[in-house]
């Protein structure tokens, strides 16, 4: 009887499921709403996997108990104490084989690096590093909230403060300011804050574009955000790489998330900073559905190599992919 894996991305807007049989042949694919517990609660958790896993059930044409592993990457799950109440999430969808979850990040790691081992720097919303070396050694930082920088709030926060200086005159001016007084239709910079503070104008993560648009026309001000934000990337690389003790050795550095659509401008800060502690490292963007990782994950778990089948496995799901959305 053949086997069939079941991979899950569960993200804080949105989740996906992927079934793919022993071969990494893609068969199925299924959406859910959002799913991390922070967000939406471990009520909401459950809802987004039974979703998300039920949609790919159905376009697979097979049943529960067909299943013969399954991974899980969920966001919002990064301590030991929340083991627990995510695998009682995970276990409302009626599975009966083996299981593994692990953050999100770890799945993006696994669906972007060659030999499925190395670190992953996410920079969206957010930012958040962990890592993985051969021995499946878990290498993490702490993300939002305890110093850790770079994603497209940071940005946002940055050239809001950049702005306020212009005005107290405690810092240069700024073509930022024109930008956000335009976004929001403010007449002045007292004003914009005001409206700021009191709820009148919303500013936020959506618009780190604009401090990507203005460091491109030359603004030294929003060039020096654009490059303080990849040097805090790579800062947390770094960490990540001296955790796991793999300065010295060849891998991968994969880049997850929508800040890393500003290109070389963040990221050649990041490298540079990266390089200096692992001169081997080599930056590459993540070019496959991050849910691909949770069939890695999965295959691994079931006894079978996941190496050979990882470039089939990609091209099939975006093809599924395509279909689905076409």
């Amino acid at each position: 009887m053949p086997s069939y894996l079941l991979g899950v991305d569960i993200g804080g807007t949105k989740s996906h499921a992927l079934i793919a049989d022993e071969n990494g042949q893609a068969i199925g694919f299924g959406n859910g709403g959002p799913g991390n517990h922070e967000v939406v609660g471990y009520q909401g958790l459950q809802v987004a996997l039974q979703s998300a896993t039920s949609h790919a059930l159905r376009m697979a044409g097979l049943t529960k108990d067909r299943i013969t592993a399954a991974g899980f990457g969920v966001a919002g799950y990064d301590w030991p104490s929340e083991r627990q109440p995510t695998l009682a999430a995970i276990s409302s969808i009626g599975l009966t084989c083996p299981v593994e979850a692990v953050n999100d990040t770890i799945i993006g790691l696994l669906a972007g690096a060659s030999e499925g081992w190395g670190v992953a720097v996410v920079a969206g919303t957010g930012t958040n590093c962990w890592g993985w070396d051969r021995d499946h050694n878990i290498g993490r930082v702490t993300g939002v909230g305890f110093g850790e920088h770079g994603g497209a709030g940071n940005l946002v926060e940055k050239a809001l403060a950049s702005i306020s200086y212009e005005w107290t005159k405690r810092g240069p001016k700024t073509q930022l300011t024109g930008e956000f007084l335009e976004l929001t239709g403010a007449a002045d910079i007292p004003s914009l804050i005001e409206g700021i503070e009191m709820g009148e104008y919303v500013v936020s993560s959506d618009h780190a574009p604009l401090v990507y648009k203005v460091a491109a026309q030359g603004d030294p001000v929003a060039l020096a955000i654009i490059q303080w934000a990849g040097s805090e990337l790579g800062y947390t690389a770094q960490a990540v790489i001296r955790q796991l003790g793999i300065a010295t050795l060849d891998f991968e550095v994969v880049l997850v998330g929508s800040v890393y659509d500003m290109g070389e401008m963040i990221i050649a800060p990041m490298r540079q900073v990266i390089l200096s502690e692992a001169p081997k490292a080599r930056l590459v963007r993540l070019g496959a559905p991050p849910v691909v990782g949770g069939i890695l994950l999965a295959l691994d778990l079931a006894g079978i190599d996941p190496s050979p089948l990882r470039d089939c496995l990609i091209k099939s799901t975006c093809v599924i992919r395509e279909k689905i959305s076409g």
